[in-house]
């Protein structure tokens, strides 16, 4: 499979610049065509899943009112574990350290078979929390862990022990955060999908074709899957798809982390997930200082009070894709800034994530609910 590393290297002392960007050309489309075949057999999966109707039955908490099919991830997984099988044997241009990509197979398949047994099954949440730590622990087993961050100004700061314990509550929290935001049609695969391409463009600019790659198989499984979720749900991707993409997105980040020419480069992902992350965050420590039970099943998320309040639920899952649109952007200009300015960026993203917060907050006083 033609490169983008092979098709530009030795670009400026070529003596046909058109010839080059036709082979970078050539190579997309062929990155693009080996992505759709992922994305139809995505769309074969995710039909039999329709079919199989393993039903999602409606409850307080639910936003849907009608008996609707769940599991609609397995397509996604089917997808990208595929689309990693490939890159493992074949795609040498991206291919990382062997105990990397074995990290990231295994620990792939331990959440991906967990998630599904309990959409089957109904896991209560500490066994689901024990298979993703057991997943972290795989990837981070391999080696795949933030070792050192990047301070502009500073220089590198090495992580030593606390390392690998960042990166399993990192992951742990994506993975949950994905889950929770997982309870309007199209939210959480439409954000997967805007952060997989920004994440993708990012890697390019950075060489990082390993990113670039699983990011684009993600994506491929999660496009066609997004028709069938959104606006109406035929299916809904249920755990099995919520968590893969959780945990793959936390495991992107975590390689993001290791950019050596971006700054800070950690702070990449969390940009992409603002809204998410914003909103699970906000929820918990909301819910802790209430003395709620962390644990305990709820309707108190910020996108689940707005919608309570009577706002349409299209619109919110449209602002949440607005969100993640808005971080990317803000994660591009972050990339390409330099070292002074960009401890400032990621806070900008704080400004519409309050303004959110105060809008909602006014429509729930608006309709008294209470305290949420």
């Amino acid at each position: 499979m033609q490169s983008y590393n092979d098709a530009v290297s030795g670009w400026p002392d070529h003596p046909c610049i058109a010839k080059q960007i036709g082979m970078t050309l050539l190579a997309f489309l062929r990155h693009l065509l080996f992505c759709a075949c992922l994305a139809a057999t995505s769309a074969l999966v995710v039909r039999a899943a329709i079919d199989a109707r393993v039903m999602d039955r409606p409850n307080a908490r639910s936003a849907h009112t009608i008996p609707t099919p769940r599991g609609g991830g397995i397509g996604i997984v089917t997808a990208f574990m595929l689309g990693i099988a490939m890159l493992y044997g074949f795609a040498q241009f991206s291919r990382i350290a062997e105990p990397y990509f074995r990290g990231v197979i295994l620990s792939a398949l331990v959440i991906a078979v967990v998630s599904f047994i309990d959409d089957l099954y109904n896991w209560p949440f500490s066994v689901k929390l024990a298979a993703q730590v057991g997943a972290a622990i795989t990837a981070i087993a391999s080696g795949l862990f933030v070792s050192a961050i990047r301070i502009p100004f500073w220089g590198v700061i090495e992580l030593g022990w606390f390392g690998p314990l960042f990166t399993i509550g990192w992951i742990v929290f994506v993975t949950n955060a994905m889950n929770f935001i997982d309870g309007l049609n199209g939210l959480a695969s439409g954000v997967t999908l805007i952060a997989c391409l920004f994440i993708a463009a990012i890697a390019v600019s950075q060489g990082a074709w390993f990113v670039y790659f699983a990011a684009m198989v993600l994506a491929a499984g999660i496009i066609v899957f997004l028709p069938f979720n959104f606006p109406r749900a035929r299916i809904f991707m249920g755990d099995v798809g919520s968590q893969f993409c959780g945990f793959m997105l936390a495991m992107l980040g975590v390689a993001a982390a290791r950019f050596a020419s971006v700054d800070m480069s950690l702070l990449i992902l969390p940009m992409l997930l603002s809204g998410v992350l914003f909103d699970v965050s906000f929820t918990l420590v909301r819910r802790l200082f209430n003395g709620d039970r962390l644990t305990q099943a709820h309707r108190s998320h910020l996108y689940q009070i707005a919608h309570r309040s009577g706002m349409d639920a299209r619109l919110i899952t449209l602002v949440q894709w607005g969100f993640a649109v808005l971080g990317g952007v803000v994660a591009m200009v972050f990339v390409a800034s330099p070292p002074q300015i960009k401890p400032a960026l990621p806070l900008l993203l704080l400004l519409p994530q309050m303004a959110w917060l105060a809008y909602v907050m006014l429509r729930a006083r608006a309709v008294d609910l209470g305290a949420w």
